[in-house]
């Protein structure tokens, strides 16, 4: 068995950034941005109003003073009348200042009639009410890359008159559960059959990232079927099996995938749970290999298959982020292999659930955080800080 960074280390050797593309801005949402794009103007364009009020100058203002309306501007309608000395010109929020005026008097300190207007006696003096051009961003600012477009990032992608950006692809990632005794959702399984889950919720967590999953059909325990399936994950960037990579009679995902040319770059690694994971290349494609339990394969998936596609979208090589939390209940030692125990992160730190079974989905589904005990870590009391990878969970 080898460590979890190491094995990490071999799956980063085996995956690179993807294309790019470029995307339209109203189909980016979710996409990596693969390189910096900069702005094409200001923003805002010309100094801005910030409320609606009378654009003045700053040394014609006083309380009581009665000045002159000689113009109006609003957001989209802009004037060229320049204000002089004890004019004003009646001006909306979003609109851009007229030349001369250097302060907005908000309506409510003023008094109107007909076409003047009387400043009272307690002017708001916090602020100009003047929004200076470039502001927020300057013409060549730049959005940096990766980065993941979120609605800010699209937001200010259009603020920068940016109709198209250049995107990573979206990997497509393959996911072949393996097994004769598994059956889909909905059908009736027979009295030694269990309904296949595993693939739903990897493909959730691979969606997620970013990619794109293909859930392909469940793969016998036979060479022939087996086959099969690898032919349909032709074309994709990453393949991920599910179970079937051990050592027993009927576990032939190694064997099929060695007869039909996988370098194995590892196999099993000292984690818990997890441990017969492999990884390796087939043809052109990177493999993953994921236990058959499902805790094993969901927690493998955040571990190992997530990192690598971050590595696909463009992120430089890194592990999981891990967090620090300290433990609400004690912990007992921990054996040789990194245990990633599932946990309840609330006000007083971190508790481990007493069920650590790797069968057991319930517990992961209740569980918000990954509590990571690295090998032969003695027993540790309450409060002691710990590391810990957190899920995310609405509830």
């Amino acid at each position: 068995m080898i460590a979890v960074e190491t094995a990490l280390g071999h799956i980063f050797d085996l995956v690179a950034p993807l294309q790019t593309e470029d995307v339209p801005l109203r189909l980016a949402a979710g996409r990596v941005l693969a390189g910096p794009v900069a702005a094409r103007r200001d923003q805002p364009p010309f100094p801005t109003s910030v409320m609606d009020g009378y654009a003045v100058r700053a040394e014609d203002v006083h309380a009581g003073a009665v000045l002159s309306v000689v113009a109006e501007a609003a957001a989209g309608h802009a004037t060229e009348v320049v204000v002089g000395k004890d004019q004003a010109i009646r001006i909306f929020t979003g609109a851009p200042v007229p030349a001369g005026a250097t302060r907005v008097i908000i309506q409510e300190d003023v008094t109107r009639s007909g076409n003047e207007i009387t400043l009272g006696e307690a002017l708001d003096a916090t602020s100009p009410y003047i929004r200076p051009k470039g502001t927020d961003f300057a013409a060549g600012d730049r959005i940096e890359a990766p980065r993941r477009l979120d609605p800010a990032s699209l937001t200010l992608a259009a603020a920068m008159n940016l109709p198209v950006l250049p995107c990573r692809r979206r990997p497509e990632v393959a996911i072949i559960a393996t097994g004769d005794e598994l059956v889909l959702p909905g059908e009736t399984p027979r009295p030694d059959q269990i309904v296949a889950s595993n693939g739903f919720g990897i493909a959730a967590m691979v969606e997620a990232a970013g990619a794109v999953a293909r859930l392909l059909p469940i793969a016998r325990d036979t060479v022939a079927s087996l086959s099969s399936a690898f032919a349909l994950a032709e074309g994709a960037d990453l393949i991920v099996t599910i179970g079937g990579a051990s050592v027993g009679d009927h576990d032939l995902v190694r064997a099929t995938a060695g007869a039909k040319g996988l370098e194995t770059a590892f196999y099993k690694v000292a984690m818990r749970p997890g441990k017969p994971l492999m990884a390796g290349r087939l043809g052109d494609i990177p493999m993953i290999g994921l236990p058959g339990n499902p805790v094993s394969a969901l927690v493998c998936t955040q571990v190992f298959v997530v990192p690598a596609l971050r590595v696909l979208l463009g992120y430089p090589a890194a592990p999981a982020p891990r967090q620090q939390a300290p433990l609400a209940a004690p912990v007992p030692a921990n054996g040789p292999r990194e245990h990633y125990m599932r946990a309840r992160l609330g006000p007083g730190g971190l508790t481990a659930f007493e069920r650590q079974d790797s069968g057991l989905i319930g517990v992961l589904a209740d569980a918000d955080a990954l509590l990571i005990r690295p090998p032969h870590s003695g027993a540790r009391a309450a409060g002691a800080p710990v590391e810990y990878l957190p899920l995310t969970r609405e509830r």
